[in-house]
């Protein structure tokens, strides 16, 4: 099963600085030209770099060295800077150093230098004075910064699937896309967040993610815990995946929204709709005018196991994704596109 890497630790080194060089001008008729060493090259940087093209932290390597400097030439010639590595990461990435983020991709085309290279080292040509007008002495290039960075990844998906264990989010990101996460009937079947891109007849895709199973109590860390919550945080709006074969499915979805505003505050009010879930059996139909009732949010019931009534969630999804195309532009943003 396909799924996007959330998680990366990698160690970056910038490139070592070139040596500086060591010689001593000569030629015919000017026997002693005196020192024309030149000095050595910078070593290139590690650059991170957004790409709104990259999904996934999977071809993300766990080790980057920049590349080395030269050594400085005679004549006076300097050796060549060592040329910067690019590392292409997704949008919405954070990078950690020691727990503390040093930076966020929220922008296509934003960079961070993740690790300095080396400075070059000084030919003999540098320590030219009038005290001492043969230098022999030379410095080495010096090493480039070596940090160990985690990257972690919040998904940057229109949609997320929020619901709990077997409340059918695999099945319906399956229906709807050509994501294909694992479904089985246990729970915690989906350990790793899928993403599925919904296709419209103008082109426009919408991305929906398939966010792990919540339980109660997730935002203290249990069941799977916080680990997956921060998918949540730059979803555009959410879908709320109720099992409503459930009795008092409207209890499931106070307690989604009270784990999402304990992980932060106000999580629980961006654009949603809910989904009744499993409506094909009986005791569904039964607690759907229930629910519609005691909740004040749009319900649309579907069973995302026969395909019934999947063409109202998918019009709705383009709602959604309509308005808060126009809300961003509106604003002078830039909608994020898949």
């Amino acid at each position: 099963t396909r799924y996007f890497v959330d998680h990366r630790k990698v160690r970056v080194v910038g490139g070592q600085g070139g040596g500086g060089g060591h010689s001593f001008y000569s030629e015919p008729r000017k026997e002693f030209g005196g020192p024309d060493g030149g000095n050595g090259g910078d070593g290139g940087h590690v650059i991170f770099k957004a790409d709104r093209q990259m999904k996934s932290l999977s071809s993300i390597l766990p080790f980057y060295q920049g590349f080395h400097g030269e050594r400085g030439g005679s004549k006076n010639c300097y050796g060549a800077n060592g040329a910067y590595m690019y590392v292409k990461v997704p949008v919405g990435t954070l990078v950690k150093e020691d727990g503390r983020v040093v930076a966020d991709f929220t922008q296509h085309g934003e960079e961070y230098i993740a690790a300095y290279g080396g400075a070059g080292g000084k030919g003999n040509r540098f320590f030219l004075s009038n005290e001492n007008r043969a230098p022999t002495f030379f410095t080495p290039g010096e090493p480039g910064q070596d940090r160990v960075l985690h990257l972690e990844l919040k998904t940057t998906a229109h949609a997320g699937l929020v619901g709990f264990p077997n409340a059918g989010k695999s099945s319906l990101l399956r229906a709807i896309s050509n994501a294909k996460p694992a479904v089985a009937a246990y729970p915690f079947t989906t350990l790793n967040p899928h993403v599925g891109i919904v296709h419209y007849e103008d082109y426009e895709q919408v991305a929906v993610a398939d966010i792990p199973g919540l339980i109660r109590g997730a935002h203290q860390n249990r069941g799977l815990g916080m680990a997956f919550l921060r998918h949540i945080e730059r979803c555009r709006f959410l879908l709320y995946v109720l099992d409503m074969s459930e009795s008092q499915p409207w209890i499931q979805l106070q307690d989604l929204k009270y784990e999402l505003e304990q992980y932060k505050k106000g999580l629980s009010t961006i654009p949603c709709v809910v989904i009744g879930n499993k409506i094909d059996l009986a005791q569904s139909r039964i607690n759907l005018p229930l629910l519609k009732e005691q909740v004040g949010e749009r319900v649309i019931a579907l069973s995302a196991l026969t395909g019934d009534n999947l063409e109202e969630l998918l019009l709705h999804l383009r709602e959604l994704y309509d308005n808060y195309v126009k809300t961003e532009q509106s604003q002078g943003k830039s909608p994020v596109k898949w």
